[in-house]
């Protein structure tokens, strides 16, 4: 998971937006840390499966959100129209399947229908913000209550239907509960019901100021219920109540009547429901395991039971005005779908959707992927009609783009992952269809003009327009930073994990276990490495990211024997709160095991240790460097590239040899930021054809490598290729070069770059998409060349801040000598000057044992850099 230890996220984020101003975030209008939380777990999503829903007033009816559109259908009277999920046929009275459209003109989700039955509020995603609509179901017109450009998420009726309350960010951009008085499809009255408050608690992931979500009223109309983090360090929070109304004369009084009647983490997805008699809340948390299943506890607090038991997520629990069922939506098949379970009963069905009637017209687009023999073939695929809204097949898994150009597009780009014939529903009109298959072949922008009531045609040959890396030697392609599960609407597994690697064109995924809080998402593979459900052309091997936020991430590649336990340290309020063991410690035990150490996503802003000795530091990257711990640094990753390749070279300008690495940090299972697989990636030259984990490990470590969201490269220094040494025994003039480039974008930067100077600039005015460039360079002394090739914004498609690529360095010795540049070992000897500050003020240690072994190893390290000035 992402955030290296500099505490300056914010910071860095902005700057990085700043720089690369064209690419800018999702929904801007929320000010918290770290949307890898909030963006995914909590704000809705488009997945071509059910995301939300709510029953009718009569519990015969469910309408609910899927594929961005609401949808409505009838609910047999004793269960769900359709089989229980994994099982036989439903018992009881379907209802056919059929699903009828309701909205289509934007990205619609969180319905909540109105007591009397006539209208529909939810949530609409259009024009960069989220607002609340309104849908009148007798007239099927709609319109805005609100049009304030926040983000506006989960409306809830009263039960009288007379006033509703919803989460906003219109308050300095943070979620708090406001409430409003409705009428005849209109609000009055809308006010902001919890104050503000920030925290003095050292919340590393979340923002210091409180937040308020997950609203549902009492059944008296008098109350809200609702979540909070307030006096919680980590994660969403506890449960509260509050009075529905806020004292007149005071500053949000409610702030001060409200009250927690319950706490247990649940991470985003709690959103508790009350029972029609008002004496349960049915909720989702995931106490005591890795996936969140319901649970039932009295409306006032106490001990809760579980409602379910699988080893996947349930979510969004909606209880029948009846009282007899409970709705949510499961994805226990891996993508989503709604389960209805009785009460008492405890048999979830599956609401069988076998029909979709759409409100206009609607073509069909058959896709079929080849290869030149005709065989199935997979590729990212991203399908539009005129006026930029997405469609995908129906059992798809459905990707979003975490950032985008408003200047390109009026939203994010979304993608899905398609294998073979793939049969999708489409508006009549032009259908823009975008595909992609990895780096080595050529990004495909296709134009279909498809009949209402008729069939049209996209055929991909994959073979065409390909090419390999540039380079000569057999190179294999990798993301050494994956996370298969991590709390996102999917549920993954290591054969859907291959597919995805397939569409990419990716060969190996190095899927990292990690814990999110408490839970190890997908410790079920614990000690897996190869995992069996590799194919040849696409392996999963897992390992560990081990978590710890003060010294800096680390990858523990292939890691055989299990994760290390606990896989983190430095977490306040916990019995891991020590700075024992550091990352050095982890590097010694992981390496006992068989696994490659690496630092991933390491820098969002270059750090300055001498120039702002007030600068908090403490990753531990040029400690572990310094000790001989570190096989590899993710050069690119989710950080920003140039800022640690900076970092990178002033290492490398002191003789240590540290390959480069490329890794997404994608979260496999989300519908939305930092993707797909293999956006960030390594290539590693290997001896075979055939894909062996242990020989491109070799391969990595030895620095045959180079990083890349894009561009593939090739480069050459006399007869040396990446990862060579270069000996001479005196200076040398005049050296031979190649430089080779063959990009799926256009780059506005190709460099050779020795000793961390550009000494060769290679692209043209308006950039370059490949070629091969050959040349001389005098090496007067030791050190090393690499070739790097970048843009200065963002570029589709490529999913990235902006294309960046790398080699890793071919090294140079000149004379025997070693490289020496006393100003950066200056800079590292001061960078752990500030670490040893930090480190020994810090409070929470065991015994001081552990204190005295970290500051020992510090001064180890510090020992190194004085010795290299």
């Amino acid at each position: 998971m992402r955030l290296s230890a500099r505490f300056l996220l914010l910071a860095g984020l902005a700057a990085s937006a700043i720089s690369h101003a064209a690419r800018l975030p999702v929904l801007q209008q929320i000010d918290l840390p770290h949307p890898y939380y909030f963006r995914e777990m909590y704000l809705p999503q488009l997945t071509s499966g059910p995301s939300s829903l709510a029953w009718s007033p009569d519990s015969g009816e469910l309408i609910y959100s899927m594929a961005g559109s609401l949808w409505r259908q009838k609910i047999g009277a004793n269960g769900a129209s359709g089989a229980r999920a994994g099982a036989g046929p439903a018992t009881g009275d379907a209802a056919g399947g059929l699903a009828q459209q309701l909205t289509a003109s934007s990205y619609d989700y969180q319905p909540d229908w109105s007591p009397d039955g006539r209208w529909v509020i939810y949530s609409s995603y259009r024009n960069d913000s989220m607002e609340l609509w309104i849908l009148d179901l007798a007239s099927g017109s709609a319109k805005p209550l609100l049009a304030n450009g926040a983000v506006n998420v989960e409306p809830r009726f009263s039960p009288d239907g007379k006033r509703i309350v919803f989460v906003s960010t219109l308050y300095n951009k943070r979620f708090h509960l406001f409430t409003a008085d409705f009428s005849e499809g209109r609000l009055a009255n809308v006010e902001r019901l919890t104050g503000e408050h920030k925290s003095e608690l050292p919340r590393y992931y979340y923002s210091p100021y409180d937040h308020e979500i997950n609203p549902v009223w009492t059944r008296d109309g008098r109350d809200i219920l609702y979540v909070s983090n307030r006096n919680h360090l980590y994660g969403t929070g506890g449960f509260w109540r509050t009075p529905s109304r806020a004292a007149a004369g005071a500053d949000i009084a409610a702030a001060a009547q409200a009250h927690e009647f319950h706490y247990e983490e649940t991470n985003w997805k709690a959103r508790p429901d009350l029972s029609p008699d008002g004496s349960r809340l049915v909720y989702s948390s995931y106490l005591g395991r890795s996936w969140h299943n319901l649970w039932v506890m009295p409306a006032g607090g106490g001990d809760a039971f579980p409602i379910a038991y699988g080893d996947w997520d349930e979510t969004y629990p909606r209880w029948s005005p009846d009282g007899t069922r409970v709705a949510f939506i499961s994805n226990k098949n891996g993508n989503t779908e709604i389960g209805i379970e009785r009460i008492p009963g405890g048999v979830p069905e599956t609401l069988a959707i076998t029909e979709r009637r759409y409100l206009s017209p609607m073509a069909r687009l058959h896709l079929d992927i080849r290869d030149s023999q005709s065989r199935a073939g997979s590729a990212r695929v991203s399908i539009t009609d005129a006026a930029g809204r997405f469609y995908a097949p129906a059992n798809a898994w459905i990707n979003a783009d975490d950032s985008f150009d408003r200047r390109e597009r009026h939203t994010e780009a979304h993608y899905f992952h398609a294998s073979g014939e793939e049969w999708i529903d489409v508006p009549a009109g032009i259908v823009n269809v975008d595909i992609l298959h990895g780096f080595e072949r050529r990004f495909e922008r296709r134009q279909v003009t498809a009949s209402a009531g008729q069939s049209a045609n996209l055929a991909v040959n994959l073979d065409e327009g390909t090419w390999s890396v540039p380079d000569a030697g057999h190179w294999v392609s990798a993301d050494v930073h994956v996370h298969m599960n991590y709390g996102g609407e999917y549920r993954n597994t290591p054969a859907h994990l291959v597919l995805q690697a397939q569409g990419e064109n990716l060969n190996i995924v190095n899927s990292l276990l990690v814990n999110k809080e408490q839970r190890f998402p997908d410790i079920a593979y614990d000690g897996r490495q190869l995992d069996p459900a590799s194919k040849p052309n696409a392996l999963v091997v897992h390992g560990q990211e081990y978590h710890t936020s003060y010294w800096g991430h680390v990858g523990l590649l292939d890691i055989a024997g299990g994760v290390i336990l606990p896989g983190y340290v430095g977490y306040p309020n916990t019995a891991a709160s020590s700075l024992y063991p550091m990352n050095a410690d982890v590097a010694d035990i992981a390496h006992a095991r068989g696994a490659l150490v690496g630092y991933v996503h390491a820098f969002d802003e270059y750090p300055e240790p001498i120039s702002k000795p007030q600068e908090k530091l403490t990753m531990e990257l040029p400690v572990d460097v310094a000790l001989g711990k570190v096989d590899y640094l993710e050069i690119l990753g989710f950080a920003d590239h140039r800022s640690t390749a900076r970092v990178w070279y002033q290492l490398l300008n002191l003789g240590f040899r540290i390959p480069a690495a490329g890794g997404t940090d994608a979260m496999a299972n989300y519908a939305s930021l930092r993707g797909p697989v293999g956006m960030n990636r390594v290539y590693v030259r290997t001896k075979g054809a055939e894909i062996k984990p242990e020989e491109w490990m070799a391969g990595l470590k030895a620095g045959r490598s180079f990083a890349t969201n894009g561009p593939l490269l090739g480069f050459t220094l006399g007869d040396a290729g990446i990862g060579d040494e270069l000996k001479f025994e005196a200076a040398q003039p005049r050296v031979k070069f190649r430089v080779q480039l063959r990009s799926i974008v256009a780059v506005d930067h190709l460099d050779l770059v020795c000793n961390g100077r550009v000494v060769r600039s290679f692209a043209a005015r308006g950039g370059v998409d490949h070629g091969e460039f050959t040349g001389s360079i005098a090496l007067d002394d030791s050190g090393w060349c690499v070739v790097r090739a970048s843009t200065d914004t963002g570029r589709y498609p490529v999913l990235d801040t902006y294309v960046y690529a790398t080699t890793s360095p071919i090294y140079v010795t000149i004379a025997g000598r070693k490289p020496r540049s006393p100003d950066d070992a200056r800079y590292f000897a001061a960078w752990v000057d500030r670490m040893t500050e930090t480190t020994s003020a810090y409070p929470d240690w065991n015994n001081a044992a552990e204190k005295e072994s970290v500051l020992q190893r510090l001064a180890q390290a510090k020992a190194v850099f004085v010795g290299l000035q």
